[in-house]
């Protein structure tokens, strides 16, 4: 027997929910798959070809850790534009998720404390215990809202961190300007570490996504190409902060990633200038039908952005709920208690053709009748 190898924080998390479901959908033969968090348009051919081109030519040893020069100085260059702040750098990651370890790892002493908004994202609290943190949830149900005034009340003298998601996985729901000045003068103003996860960010349907960063300079965000560019298996992200906590994630990423694939570093230089209106335009489209699908049948607030939506289920919880929508109808959707304390809901991803999500909106009325 080998469990007496396994170290103590192996036992702070479980195997991922959304990797179950992922694994059961490749066992059926026709599913309804409702459940994957990545985009379903292709990448940009220029995208493509420039991967192809950086390959070609050799471009396949080692990077710098902090990315190749010219999409560094790119990506800057916008930072600078988009903020005018005079200490903020840029590091390119090994995706978000990457990005995210490396914070955890560079801001998180044991028992430092993480506020993070239930339901979230399942990195964030799995990710803050494995460093040692202790995650204090401030609830943001029934509609999601984020209530400064009741993460002001979880702040003590532990508190090292905030985490916000906006636009949010799971809910859809995007931060409004109240919300997202209010935490970045309340992590200034208690000078604790308000982490930005913008993956979603031209995933806005309503207008702008506003960034905490306008309002806070000190504010680390985290940003990439995988949802916007259609790009999750390339694994190409970016973090930007003040310049002493990016140099440490520099000096962590030489120790554990070393660097982000260079191939895709050279495509990313080219994704910045490729336009994606017309892709942000149908997910908007895909939006709308499955909200206008569901709205009717199930308790549910509409999402402002990213690709998902967080109905509550109409009976049972949703452990129950979900677990009869894969046997009797295929359909692939995550319970809500992957997401949260709670399981209360479901998550919906319409990062879909406009026919599965139809297929999807037909069997979640038939499972919304009551049970038999």
């Amino acid at each position: 027997m080998t469990h007496h190898w396994l170290a103590d924080r192996t036992r702070t998390f479980d195997p991922s929910g959304i990797r179950k479901v992922f694994e059961l959908g490749a066992k059926l033969a026709d599913p309804i798959n409702l459940s994957i968090g990545q985009p379903d348009f292709d990448v940009p051919v220029e995208v493509k070809e420039a991967a192809i081109e950086a390959i070609r030519e050799g471009r396949n040893g080692y990077a710098l850790s902090q990315g190749i020069p010219p999409l560094r100085e790119k990506l800057q260059a916008r930072i600078d534009d988009e903020y005018g702040h005079g200490d903020r750098q840029v590091l390119v990651t090994c995706g978000t998720s990457g990005g995210l370890v490396l914070a955890m790892w560079a801001l998180i002493n044991p028992g430092d404390e993480v506020i993070v908004f239930d339901p979230c994202f399942v990195m964030y609290d799995a990710l803050a215990a494995m460093v040692g943190g202790r995650v204090v949830y401030v609830d943001t149900y029934p509609d999601f809202r984020i209530d400064v005034a009741q993460v002001a009340a979880a702040i003590t003298g532990r508190t090292k961190m905030i985490v916000l998601n906006s636009p949010a996985n799971p809910t859809g729901v995007v931060a409004s300007e109240a919300e997202v000045r209010g935490l970045a003068e309340l992590a200034a103003r208690h000078d604790v570490v308000l982490l930005s996860d913008e993956i979603y960010r031209e995933f806005c349907y309503e207008g702008p996504c506003l960034s905490p960063a306008r309002y806070n300079d000190r504010v680390l965000v985290l940003d990439g190409f995988s949802k916007s560019h259609g790009m999750p298996g390339w694994r190409l992200g970016f973090a930007h902060g003040p310049s002493a906590v990016i140099e440490e994630m520099i000096k962590l990423q030489q120790y554990s990633f070393v660097c982000a694939p260079q191939p895709a570093q050279w495509a990313g230089l080219v994704a910045l200038d490729v336009e994606m209106d017309a892709q942000i335009a149908q997910y908007r489209r895909k939006r709308d039908m499955l909200y206008q699908g569901l709205a009717e049948r199930y308790e549910l607030v509409r999402p402002g952005g990213a690709f998902y939506a967080f109905p509550r289920v109409p009976w049972g919880t949703g452990a129950e709920f979900v677990e009869r929508a894969i046997r009797q109808h295929g359909l692939l959707i995550i319970p809500g208690s992957v997401f949260s304390r709670r399981d209360s809901h479901f998550r919906i991803s319409y990062a879909a053709d406009e026919a599965t999500i139809r297929r999807g909106i037909e069997a979640l009325g038939q499972l919304a009748l009551p049970r038999p």
